[in-house]
């Protein structure tokens, strides 16, 4: 009877395990030593995590947010390795390889291939800048010119808050009315979400940059208290629509 119960509760375990693995990251393909380079050379962008064999946690989580927004994008693959520092140590040495330590965990790694050097470049996500969807998203963005929309984001909008942000008062005024007509070509259901932008810009215009992070901690503030369903999509999608403008100053910042 022992034996039996000891066998069910290892198929069990095998089960679990397996069951885990396949629930790490919804969108997402799990990536190991064999299959790597194989996977990675079918697709001009690949979007990789290393990390613990099972993850969880907040980083995780945002991760598996843009595994999920991306699965539409078929120039995108997005993947995770799990590495293990114990047993057999499955995976270790692609950590080894892109100079991946079990501290650096979880390392996004965007990997581009440039046809005319015949070769995939990769460059590997700063941890510090903000481990979140949108962040990562202007990071492939940044290195592979694909772009992933927020929710609630408006593409022709992002493309004129991209340029907001670092345009003088008088290309301001023109982009603010560019948003304007845009406003007028959207839908009933895109035009409150498009209002945003108009707002957003009309608050830089007057308050200054400094704006955005006041805005952005007022509204982060005010998604940690309790509020309806729709409240609550409606905060979520003014913070995406803020980080459009939000990455485009951090660009800015980075190339002085």
């Amino acid at each position: 009877m022992k034996q039996i119960l000891t066998s069910l509760f290892l198929i069990l375990g095998v089960f679990i395990d397996q069951k885990c693995e396949a629930l790490n990251c919804e969108g997402c393909v799990a990536l190991d030593e064999l299959s790597f380079d194989k996977v990675l050379s079918k697709f001009p962008v690949s979007l990789i995590k290393f990390d613990i064999a099972y993850p969880y946690g907040d980083r995780h989580d945002q991760f598996a947010q843009v595994a999920k927004d991306a699965a539409n994008i078929p120039d995108l693959f997005v993947g995770e390795v799990g590495i293990k520092d114990y047993g057999e140590k499955e995976n270790s040495e692609l950590g080894k390889r892109f100079k991946i330590e079990r501290d650096d965990f979880p390392a996004v790694v965007v990997f581009v291939k440039n046809n005319l050097k015949g070769s995939i470049e990769h460059f590997k996500f700063d941890n510090d800048k903000g481990f979140t969807a949108g962040n990562l998203k202007n990071f492939i963005k940044q290195k592979s010119g694909l772009r992933i929309p927020l929710k609630g984001c408006i593409e022709q909008l992002d493309n004129i808050a991209e340029k907001f942000t670092s345009s003088s008062e008088e290309e301001r005024k023109k982009l603010q009315k560019e948003a304007e007509r845009e406003l007028k070509g959207l839908s009933e259901d895109q035009k409150k979400n498009g209002q945003m932008y108009t707002k957003v810009m009309k608050k830089l215009t007057s308050d200054g940059a400094g704006f955005l992070s006041t805005e952005e901690t007022r509204i982060k503030k005010l998604l940690t208290t309790k509020l309806t369903a729709n409240k609550k999509e409606e905060m979520e999608i003014r913070l995406n629509i803020l980080t459009s403008f939000m990455v485009a100053a951090a660009n800015n910042k980075d190339e002085l």
